[in-house]
C-alpha cells in the first residue's frame, strides 16, 4: 500500500498511557470474540436502508438525517513517561493516513448528493477505554461508537490480526479501518438508529440477522473506500486486496466459532460468514457505487 508521504487526519485522539474508569456496553466493530446472527429479508428497515442510501442519488433523504449526532475531535497528548517504540509510531502515522483517505473518500461521496460529510475522530488506546457506549477491553477488537462517532483502536490487534489470525499486511489494517469508518457513514445516513430501533422489536435470532446485514454493509463500505482509493489516488498495490479478502475471511463468524469452539451455530452469527464479508467487500470494490451496498432488502447475503 502506497502509503506513506501521504495526508495524514487531524482527527487522531491519542488516549494510550490513560487511564480508563470503568463503565458499561461498547459500540459495534470488528468481532475477536465469539460472535453471534445471519440473514433473512426484512422489510420496513430494507426500505429505510435504501432511502439512506437513496441520498446518493440525489433524493431527499431528510427523513434518515433527522436528529443525527454531531461530530469532533480534540487531539490529546500521551501522558509524560509512556514509551513508544519505532514500529508503533510508524503504525500510527499509517493509522492516520488511512483515515485521512476514507475522509477524502467519503466527502466526495456526500458532496456528490449535496450533502457535507462528518469526519469521525479515531482513538488510539491501550488495554482498555472508555466511550460513550461504555467501558470496552482491547481483547474485544476495534469497535465504532455512535454515541460520540469515534472510531476506537488499540494498536496491538494488528499483532493479533497477523500472529493469531494469519491476516498479515499492511492493507488488511486498512480494511478494519475503512469498515469501522463504514459505521460511521451508516449513523450519518441514520441506518443505524433505525437498525438500533427495530432490534429491540425482535427475537435476539432475528436481531442477529440485523446485525449481520449492518455489519456486512460496512464491509461493503470499506469496498467503496478501497474503490476510490485506488482508481482516484493509486494507494493499492500488486496483493492489497488479496490481503483485504484474508483478513474478511479471518474475522468472519464462522471461522471465529470454528477455531473456538469446533462448531459452528449460523444462528447466533453477528458480522457474517467468512464467504459473505468477502463478497460484501468485493461488492463495494468492484463496483465504487453505494447503491450496490443495499445488505438490507436482498435474499442473497
Amino acid at each position: 500500500m502506497r502509503w506513506r508521504g501521504r495526508r495524514r487526519s487531524d482527527n487522531i485522539e491519542d488516549r494510550r498511557g490513560q487511564a480508563s474508569p470503568r463503565g458499561l456496553g461498547r459500540g459495534r466493530g470488528i468481532p475477536i470474540r465469539l460472535p453471534g446472527g445471519r440473514g433473512g429479508k426484512l422489510g420496513i428497515v430494507g426500505i429505510l436502508a435504501v432511502v439512506g442510501i437513496s441520498l446518493f442519488l440525489g433524493i431527499d433523504p431528510t427523513v434518515l438525517l433527522q436528529g443525527g449526532m454531531q461530530t469532533g475531535g480534540m487531539q490529546s497528548q500521551p501522558q509524560s513517561g509512556t514509551t513508544r517504540s519505532a514500529t508503533d509510531d510508524d503504525l500510527t502515522k499509517f493509522v492516520s493516513v488511512v483515515l485521512a483517505d476514507t475522509e477524502d473518500t467519503w466527502h466526495g461521496l456526500f458532496e456528490t448528493a449535496d450533502r457535507r460529510y462528518q469526519e469521525p475522530t479515531l482513538v488510539l488506546f491501550s488495554d482498555a477505554v472508555q466511550s460513550a457506549c461504555g467501558y470496552a477491553q482491547s481483547a474485544m477488537g476495534p469497535f465504532y461508537c455512535p454515541g460520540d462517532q469515534k472510531v476506537y483502536l488499540d494498536l496491538s490487534f494488528f499483532r493479533e490480526l497477523h500472529n493469531r489470525f494469519g491476516a498479515p499486511g499492511d492493507f488488511a489494517q486498512a480494511y478494519v479501518i475503512a469498515h469501522e469508518v463504514g459505521h460511521h457513514v451508516q449513523t450519518l445516513l441514520g441506518i443505524s438508529q433505525k437498525v438500533h430501533e427495530q432490534r429491540g422489536q425482535l427475537s435476539k435470532v432475528e436481531g442477529n440477522k440485523l446485525s449481520v446485514r449492518l455489519e456486512l454493509q460496512a464491509d461493503c463500505f470499506a469496498g467503496i473506500w478501497a474503490y476510490n482509493a485506488d482508481r482516484s489516488r493509486n494507494l493499492l498495490e500488486a496483493g492489497d486486496i488479496e490481503e483485504a479478502l484474508n483478513a474478511a475471511t479471518a474475522i468472519g463468524d464462522d471461522r471465529l466459532q470454528k477455531q473456538s469452539t469446533g462448531r459452528v451455530v449460523p444462528d447466533s452469527f453477528t458480522h457474517g460468514s467468512s464467504k459473505q464479508r468477502v463478497k460484501w467487500f468485493m461488492t463495494g470494490f468492484e463496483s465504487g457505487d453505494v447503491r450496490k451496498c443495499d445488505t438490507f432488502s436482498t435474499d442473497d447475503l
